[in-house]
């Protein structure tokens, strides 16, 4: 198979761009290294939105460099230009609108076969790439050398070998960039050479078909992706013929006949077409400077981590770490945040005459808003215990891990993935569902993300395990974590058998090596989670500090936060059906009020219980708090908070992903029956042994 293939390049494009500004896709496969290289280049000068029409999260940011203003869009994770998940869909289209001046192909230099299968398909397009070599000091440890000149020469694209953790290489990725965009998009595609036998079907094809010149797309990258089964090409394929019935049929026909002679899956013979290529250019291009290791250092974590009786407790052992850290360090740092609250409370109700303002802010804004945003640091050095798990390449291991328990349970393997994403946030790890190929599979594992206790849920078991558990709060918390995991697979199970055939796809999961997490990349990561923290502070919790301050005060002359107030009538309407959970009418007002955002339940309690009469006197909610609960009552308290109904945001997330309110309001009731008998259960089981 020849290695040289043809690199001719016209040197005008009347609809080139101004080269002051460019457009750049970043295009790779996951764990490539791609969104540290996005973040590496464009720091804080990033924004994420979604999709037009679609809920996939949007990443774009922009660099200056050089006089020329690069657009640069980081498009999601995918293996090659054949779609089946709707990331990969909008991947693919956003490479073919033909609006990127420039592809950056981010190459895991350390897994070339793999990666490489893009890019030849990127090439194929004809689409102009830059290749980013990248975690090259990955393969140099291994012993090996890659020969990038001579890659370049035989891909006819430049190769940049880079290392995006250290920032090296981006600016000369970002120079080639530019070198690529003023000569020309039109380049020609760069022709796999496929079976003698298939390529003469090709040939054929070309000239019976009639492809309009004028069609956007090469016409052989449209033929053999349409001859692979690609109903997308396909359909692209028949837009730019003038009978595209007839198109189809020739398609079809050539496809079964191709099938009959070769004796194989066309598509296979395809896919091994290409790697046959890259395996040809691989041995042209890498060279041993030593001796192969006969295991790599990633070989010997993993005999560790992944161990059949080490590899869970050690996993648990990394879960409880974090919550050590989170509770211990920023147990101290929010003590002090808690105090300044303190002190602007109390200043404010010297300084302010008695009326409703000072009211609003002193028993309202304040207690709800402040006793959220204390908790900012627990929640910041949560995410960056995540981030280093994450980008260290150990959460793949942990989904390996968890493969066999979820199977047992009766959800998918990859349903774990989500499942961690959902400790971050319901919403995005509902979205992230997408992944899964088989619709029963996404709607079991969207059922039972609920239940993952997700970061806005933290506030609450900090409050409380700092109130009555401070001496075992990490294992507390731990425990409620845990709690929700088990309800998980076990909700999983009996939906499974209630709902769907016992039938399971295949779990493929990759396991990257392991890399040195950037202290730039953790920060951004903290960062993004702080924001959308705070944000949720400065509105949602906001509005619901002053809806519950008005609840809590009218019909005005009444005291605050009394029986005798609109949210105390609320709250005796409720009282009757938390009573047997040995909770009062104000932990149920909470409780209502954390439907629209569970960091609401925390500001809802400081503003109702500083202002019962057991607080008179108390400092701040936390005084208030131990005398309206018992260590029992807040366990039971918190199991409730972790199960009961999705927060709101995460009730839409999962309408928009079912495409109905069926399943949504399916997903609200059990999960609020769930609640009520599991605490229930704790409640009425503790008073039973002596716990009351």
């Amino acid at each position: 198979m020849s290695l040289n293939p043809q690199c001719e390049l016209k040197t005008t494009n009347p609809h080139k761009k101004t080269p002051r500004e460019l457009l750049i896709a970043l295009a790779g496969n996951p764990n490539s290294g791609k969104t540290t290289f996005f973040n590496q280049l464009t720091g804080a000068r990033q924004h994420v939105g979604n999709w037009p029409g679609v809920t996939v999260e949007r990443k774009e940011g922009v660099v200056h460099s050089g006089g020329t203003r690069f657009r640069i869009v980081d498009l999601p994770g995918i293996y090659s230009m054949s779609a089946y998940s709707q990331e990969e869909m909008i991947a693919r289209d956003f490479l073919i609108s033909g609006g990127v001046d420039v592809v950056v192909n981010v190459v895991d230099a350390a897994n070339l076969e793999r990666n490489l299968y893009l890019t030849m398909q990127l090439l194929e397009l004809g689409l102009p790439v830059v290749i980013a070599l990248n975690m090259i000091d990955e393969v140099e440890k291994r012993g090996q050398r890659i020969d990038t000149a001579k890659m370049s020469r035989l891909l006819c694209v430049p190769v940049v070998p880079t290392q995006a953790r250290a920032g090296i290489g981006l600016e000369q990725v970002l120079s080639e960039v530019v070198e690529v965009a003023e000569k020309s998009a039109d380049r020609k595609p760069h022709a796999t050479r496929y079976h003698p036998t298939i390529e003469a079907e090709i040939s054929k094809l070309e000239k019976t078909l009639h492809i309009a010149g004028d069609c956007p797309l090469p016409s052989r990258w449209l033929i053999v992706k349409s001859l692979e089964g690609d109903e997308d090409a396909l359909n692209r394929l028949k837009r730019w013929v003038e009978d595209g019935d007839a198109a189809q049929e020739a398609i079809g026909s050539t496809r079964r006949h191709l099938e009959a002679h070769l004796g194989e899956n066309l598509e296979t013979v395809v896919a091994d077409s290409r790697y046959g290529f890259i395996e040809g250019l691989l041995r042209e291009v890498i060279r041993y400077t030593k001796a192969p290791e006969a295991l790599t250092t990633t070989d010997r974590i993993d005999a560790i981590v992944l161990h059949p009786f080490l590899g869970v407790p050690i996993f648990l052992a990394l879960v409880l770490l974090t919550f050590e850290l989170t509770f211990g360090l920023g147990g101290v740092l929010s003590g002090v945040i808690e105090h300044q609250v303190s002190i602007l409370a109390e200043h404010l109700k010297t300084v302010m005459p008695n009326t409703p303002l000072q009211s609003l802010l002193v028993e309202g804004v304040i207690p709800g808003v402040g006793g959220v945003i204390v908790f900012l640091p627990n929640i910041c050095i949560m995410f960056a215990a995540i981030s280093l798990l994450e980008s260290s390449g150990y959460m793949a291991r942990a989904a390996f891990l968890m493969d066999r328990l979820m199977h047992s349970m009766g959800l998918h393997g990859k349903s774990f993935i989500p499942m961690l994403m959902g400790f971050g946030c319901n919403v995005p790890a509902i979205m992230a569902t997408r992944t899964l190929e088989s619709f029963e599979d996404r709607l079991l594992t969207i059922l039972v993300l609920p239940l993952m206790s997700c970061s806005a849920r933290l506030p609450i078991y900090i409050l409380f395990t700092g109130i009555f558990f401070r001496h075992s709060a990490a294992l507390v918390i731990f425990s409620l974590y845990v709690i929700g995991v088990l309800l998980a697979v076990l909700s999983g199970k009996l939906l499974r058998r209630a709902f769907f055939a016992q039938t399971f796809s295949a779990f493929v999961m990759e396991l990257p090596p392991y890399r040195l997490p950037t202290l730039k990349g953790t920060a951004l990561d903290v960062w993004e989670r702080a924001w959308i923290f705070l944000s949720k502070a400065g509105t949602v919790i906001l509005a619901a500090s002053v809806v519950v301050w008005a609840l809590g005060s009218l019909p005005w002359g009444v005291p605050f936060g009394s029986e005798r107030s609109l949210a105390g009538m609320l709250g005796k309407l409720l009282a009757p059906l938390v009573a047997p959970l040995g909770l009062d009418w104000r932990a149920a007002v909470a409780l209502l009020f954390g439907v629209a955002a569970k960091e609401i339940v925390v500001s809802t309690l400081g503003i109702l219980y500083s202002a019962s009469p057991k607080a008179q006197g108390s400092p701040n909610i936390a005084s208030a708090v131990s005398q309206s609960f018992t260590p029992l009552t807040a366990y039971a308290f918190m199991a409730v908070s972790l199960i009961y109904i999705p927060c709101a945001a995460t009730i839409a997330a999962i309408k928009r992903e079912t495409n109905s309110w069926k399943w949504a309001a399916f997903a609200s009731c059990y999960t609020i029956c769930l609640a009520y008998a599991v605490g229930l259960l704790i409640y009425q089981l503790g008073r039973v042994v002596g716990l009351g």
